[in-house]
């Protein structure tokens, strides 16, 4: 997968074939950026397959949604919706377009429910959990920051952090180990998930190079590289 001229790039055997829909971040939530030049059905496939190849990886989180790169109905705006909502957990809050004033504030307004999310059930945090500092959540949880040596997470599902892991973290606390844990880069002091635990010392582990998932294997804590084409439709600045 390669980057040029704002599109995304991807070779299947000796053809080089142009991704209709790219995923970045943004402040206000997801920019989901749609290829101008193909069928608007050919843009509903491959939002379903980004979103469902990706589902495990975003778990359970409401974001607001802006749509890029052409124009499109309203009715085209609800298939899209129920496109990426059927294919995947995420669930959208609001979708804006790229007015700077609705953009200011529908982002006060996503703020402030991500406030009332965190306080409430924890299921977003955005910032560096620090030593001492911990975090529980009663379904799965994506961080948007890092988790430092000493730092905690606690979740009843996945835990997905985008960001260095350098702390502990406890996923499926119910005894869900089909639960994972999934870090930008994993040197965790220890991981369990569900009754499954490994320790990796006081200064812990690099396990991995780049973004890993922790998950169970025959009552064991194992560790994979993910696929670079799951994260190579999210740019989190």
């Amino acid at each position: 997968m390669c980057v040029w001229g704002g599109y995304q790039y991807r070779k299947v055997g000796k053809c080089v074939l142009r991704s209709k829909v790219v995923i970045k971040s943004s402040k206000s939530g997801m920019s989901v950026y749609l290829d101008p030049d193909c069928t608007f059905d050919e843009l509903l496939e491959d939002i379903a397959a980004k979103f469902r190849d990706s589902a495990k990886f975003w778990g359970n989180v409401q974001m607001a949604l802006i749509l890029e790169g052409r124009p499109v109905t309203a009715q085209e705006e609800f298939q899209i919706v129920n496109t990426i909502t059927g294919n995947s957990g995420v669930e959208i809050l609001c979708l804006v377009d790229q007015d700077a004033d609705r953009i200011e504030r529908c982002e006060k307004a996503l703020n402030q429910r991500l406030l009332e999310l965190s306080s409430r059930t924890g299921q977003f945090y955005k910032g560096d959990l620090h030593r001492g500092e911990s975090i529980e959540s009663e379904a799965s949880i994506v961080i948007i920051g890092d988790v430092l040596h000493g730092a905690r997470v606690t979740a009843r599902g996945n835990i997905i952090i985008l960001g260095e892991l350098r702390g502990s973290v406890h996923a499926g606390v119910a005894g869900n180990e089909e639960s994972v844990v999934v870090a930008l880069d994993m040197v965790p002091l220890s991981v369990r998930i569900g009754s499954c635990c490994r320790s990796y010392g006081e200064k812990g582990k690099k396990l991995g190079k780049g973004p890993t998932m922790a998950y169970v294997e025959n009552c064991n804590i194992c560790t994979k590289q993910l696929k670079k084409s799951v994260f190579s439709m999210l740019n989190f600045n």
